[in-house]
């Protein structure tokens, strides 16, 4: 929905092709590659040192690039006995060369032509946390033996993500560290659409995929990142507790967590174990349980076992959407039991919230076989199932309008397979169920086995038991990532 605000900083939501194709240009500015080079290039002494403390994962292995290092107070130069000065942008990629389909390589190589070859990543090589730990740790101990240059690179310096929605979470999530370690500043992040949803992408300007004369519009991207404002989006935090002994297959957003901290102040309908598991990870997007994460899960095995199948985000659209139809969305109430067929059999639902500190219980509607809390104006490839609500539906229902810096996830439901293919043209909204600050779902077995959820597009398998309850606790990170807008 759109933002009463003129503000550049405010996320606006880009669904259309034409807007995506816009999103990746600067129609009528042609970007000369030297000058915009020097925009985002680093000097040499800066850059080799921060490629060996990443590759020996040491801070300070670089130490010996920096010019009078036997004493440590010698001014840098460029070896023309100049003093070296931080570029105007200092910029790095991170690339999956997985995502794009062919392009991905390609447009690695380009990448490294425009900017350096130390300062593009690939992720199959250089991990984010790698990057943070010990990259941005060589120009923090550059700054503390008195280099101004390196000091001012620390400073300015900003990130672009070539791939999907997962990759971008994944490079966010590790630079969140940095506010954690106190080590501040966050280092904003901007994105090259390289995957198949591009929500994060769409809902930051960046557009929903990268044109088809991608050679000419990566100049343009890397220009627009260099100039682009800061906007904040919002971080969830998610906790679930399950019976000790239970078998997961998290994925790669779930790690196992030391300790369980729940909120105590709310009632327990089940019973609790006395022996627990803990997992926790963090979401940018949203958080689903139901029908679309089941579809979702079963897809990506699919996609595993026969990769040649979806190759690219056109052809993985297409086998997604046939697949969903086998997996019973759409003819359930024909041929299940009854039972199966709704959430509100297995889930209890509490939020608080806005502006609220005590726990509301909600009915879960017995039509919903999905629901969705939703951080983002963008999903599913950006569709805007919240829809664009109107002031007095607002206030009748006692919501606020969304952003994605406003503390809030919107939760809504779907249905059945028609009713999800409708909200997902955009010819009706979804069920809107309430807006939150926070979340607990309390959610018990029976004739189900297991649940299925997914956030970000991770997707997993979750066992119930019939006995005690799985509890999902969702709350906001308390601080915010920086983000490059491209508008």
């Amino acid at each position: 929905m759109e933002s009463p605000s003129s503000s550049a900083t405010r996320v606006t939501a880009r669904s259309s092709m034409m807007d995506s194709i816009r999103g990746c240009s600067l129609s009528g500015i042609r970007i000369d590659k030297e000058d915009l080079k020097k925009k985002l290039l680093m000097p040499t002494y800066i850059r080799f040192a921060m490629r060996d403390s990443i590759r020996l994962k040491d801070r300070t292995a670089g130490e010996s690039r920096l010019p009078g290092s036997r004493d440590l107070v010698a001014v840098p130069s460029d070896g023309n006995g100049e003093e070296s000065s931080a570029p105007e942008m200092p910029m790095v990629v991170f690339i999956n060369p997985k995502s794009g389909g062919r392009h991905g390589p390609m447009l690695k190589e380009r990448l490294q032509l425009l900017m350096g070859e130390e300062q593009v990543f690939d992720l199959s090589d250089v991990k984010p946390h790698e990057f943070v730990q010990y990259g941005l740790g060589c120009l923090e101990r550059f700054a503390e033996l008195g280099d101004k240059c390196a000091k001012e690179c620390r400073q300015k310096i900003r990130v672009m993500v070539a791939g999907g929605d997962g990759t971008v979470g994944w490079v966010l999530g590790c630079l969140s560290e940095l506010q954690k370690q106190g080590r501040e500043p966050v280092p904003p992040v901007g994105i090259i659409p390289l995957g198949t949803g591009n929500d994060l992408s769409r809902s930051f300007g960046w557009g929903g995929s990268f044109p088809f004369a991608w050679k000419s519009a990566i100049k343009k991207t890397l220009f627009r990142a260099t100039t682009g404002p800061i906007c904040r989006l919002d971080s969830w935090n998610i906790l679930i507790q399950m019976p000790d002994g239970a078998v997961l297959e998290p994925p790669h957003s779930l790690k196992l967590a030391d300790e369980c901290t729940l909120d105590e102040g709310l009632e327990i309908q089940g019973r609790l174990p006395e022996k627990r598991t803990c997992y926790e990870g963090v979401f940018y997007n949203y958080f689903s349980i139901g029908m679309d994460a089941k579809v979702a899960y079963g897809f990506h095995h699919l996609r595993n076992e026969k990769p040649y199948l979806a190759q690219g985000p056109i052809s993985n659209k297409l086998v997604y959407s046939g697949y969903s139809c086998t997996q019973g969305w759409f003819f359930t109430p024909c041929t299940s039991n009854p039972s199966l067929r709704g959430l509100k059999n297995i889930l209890r639902m509490h939020v608080k919230k806005v502006n609220c500190s005590e726990w509301e219980q909600i009915p879960v509607p017995s039509s919903v076989r999905a629901i969705v809390a939703l951080n983002l104006h963008n999903y599913g490839s950006g569709r805007n199932p919240w829809g664009n609500l109107k002031p007095d539906y607002l206030e009748k229902k006692g919501f606020v309008e969304a952003h994605a810096d406003d503390g809030l996830l919107e939760i809504f439901g779907l249905k059945q397979g028609w009713h999800a293919s409708f909200v997902m043209v955009e010819l009706i909204s979804a069920k809107h169920i309430a807006q939150a600050a926070a979340i607990r779902l309390e959610v018990r077995g029976g004739e189900w086995r297991n649940a299925y959820m997914q956030m970000d597009g991770e997707p997993w398998k979750q066992p119930m038991d019939e006995e005690f309850s799985t509890l999902v606790e969702i709350k906001r990170v308390p601080y915010q990532s920086p983000m490059i807008s491209g508008d």
